[in-house]
This record gives structure tokens, sequence and C-alpha cells, in this order.
């Protein structure tokens, strides 16, 4: 399909869960993390800046990520995000919920013909 035409809505938990699993790769700068989950969903996801660092900012307070300051590749001061061992467990949680959503909603979208 290609790129978007409209704006990604995210359903609600999404963002955190995609975030969460971007930074099982390592240590991560807010810009790494939206070009990490850009990439792997071939431009169809893209996140704001404007719902980034809130989702940041709340997974930190939640105790799911922490972060300390340092210097990019080209040299500028940014944050960086590493995942917690309570953001591993909240990662593991959201992607079974998530599974199990998505199965569901596949079920009602493709529902198996009625062989009687």
């Amino acid at each position: 399909m290609g790129k978007r035409s409209a704006k990604q809505e995210f359903l609600p938990g999404t963002l955190d869960m995609l975030i969460l699993k971007s930074l099982t790769r390592g240590v991560m700068h807010g810009y790494g993390i939206t070009e990490h989950i850009r990439q792997l969903s071939e431009d169809v996801l893209q996140v704001e800046e404007g719902s980034l660092y809130p989702a940041l900012q709340r997974l930190q307070l939640q105790g799911l990520i922490a972060s300390e300051w340092g210097h990019s590749v080209n040299n500028r001061r940014a944050r960086y995000y590493r995942l917690t061992r309570a953001g591993r467990r909240r990662l593991g949680q959201s992607e079974s919920s998530f599974a199990r959503l998505t199965e569901a909603i596949a079920r009602v979208m493709n529902p198996a013909r009625d062989t009687r």
C-alpha cells in the first residue's frame, strides 16, 4: 500500500508498547525510537513529537523506562532512554494482550465459513 494518506491514529496503549519494544534493542534517544518504528513499519507508523515525548515522560514516571542525558552522533545534547525490568514485564503483558486483541479482530473480520 505504501505511505499513509491520513494521520495515523494509535489504539490506546499501542504507542507505549511500540516504544517499550523499540527499547529492547538497547538505549535510544527519542528520534532513534521514532525512526525505528517508522522504518520497521515501512513508513506506515509515524510517531509525532507531540505524542512521543508525553509518552516517554509517562513511561518514565511509571518506572517502565529510565533516562539520562548524553550526546548524539552529531554532538547534540540528547536524552537517552532504556528499558527497566518493570518495563520488560509490562511489555510482555502488553504483547500478550495485543496478540489476543488482534486474533479476536481477525476472527470478526474473516469469520470461518459455516460448513453445516
